[in-house]
C-alpha cells in the first residue's frame, strides 16, 4: 500500500496515544502540496464514532501532532470517522472485512488497475477477490486505495 512519508511519520506519532484512548487510527492521508498539506484522519473505536468522539480526538491528535518538531511546517487537520466507505489499508482490515465489497486501485496488473468484487481474504501477500465470478489475486504491495463498498453489488 503506498503511504507518504508525512502520513507515515503522523501515524507512528499518533498510535500510542490512540491505542491509550481506545481508538483506532484506521488511515493517514496526506493531500495539498509540501509548505501546507492537508493531513487527513481517520479514527475509529469500539461502538463507533460520532461528533463527540471526532471532537475529543482532534483535540489530542493536535497536541500530539503540535509536540513533533518535524512536523513545523503549517498543515490543515482533518479528523473524522472513516465513513461507510471505509478505507482498508492495513492487512488486518482485510482480515476483517472478509465477504464484504470492496473497490480497489492498483498499479495496473494485465492492463487493469481498478477492482471491484468481494473481498475473499488473503493468502500470503496478496488479495483475493471475486470479480465477476471469476477468483483473482492481487498482490498487497500494489493496492494503492481500498474501500469497502457496502451498498454495491458486484456480480
Amino acid at each position: 500500500m503506498k503511504v507518504t512519508a508525512l502520513a507515515e511519520r503522523v501515524e507512528s506519532l499518533l498510535a500510542p496515544e490512540a491505542v491509550r484512548r481506545g481508538f483506532e487510527i484506521v488511515a493517514v492521508e496526506t493531500a495539498g502540496g509540501q509548505h501546507q498539506p492537508v493531513v487527513r484522519v481517520f479514527i475509529d473505536r469500539e461502538g463507533g464514532i460520532d461528533l463527540d468522539a471526532v471532537c475529543e480526538a482532534n483535540a489530542w491528535i493536535s497536541e500530539v501532532l503540535d509536540r513533533d518538531k518535524h512536523l513545523s511546517h503549517t498543515y490543515t487537520l482533518e479528523v473524522s470517522s472513516p465513513g461507510i466507505e471505509r478505507p482498508l489499508t492495513k492487512p488486518t482490515h482485510f482480515d476483517r472485512f472478509v465477504g464484504e465489497n470492496v473497490s480497489i486501485k492498483t498499479a495496473p496488473i494485465d492492463g487493469r488497475s481498478h477492482f471491484k468484487g468481494v473481498l475473499l481474504g488473503r493468502e500470503d501477500d496478496d488479495l483475493v477477490l471475486e470479480v465477476d465470478g471469476e477468483t483473482l489475486h492481487i498482490p498487497l504491495e500494489s493496492v494503492h486505495k481500498a474501500r469497502l463498498k457496502p451498498d454495491v453489488h458486484f456480480g
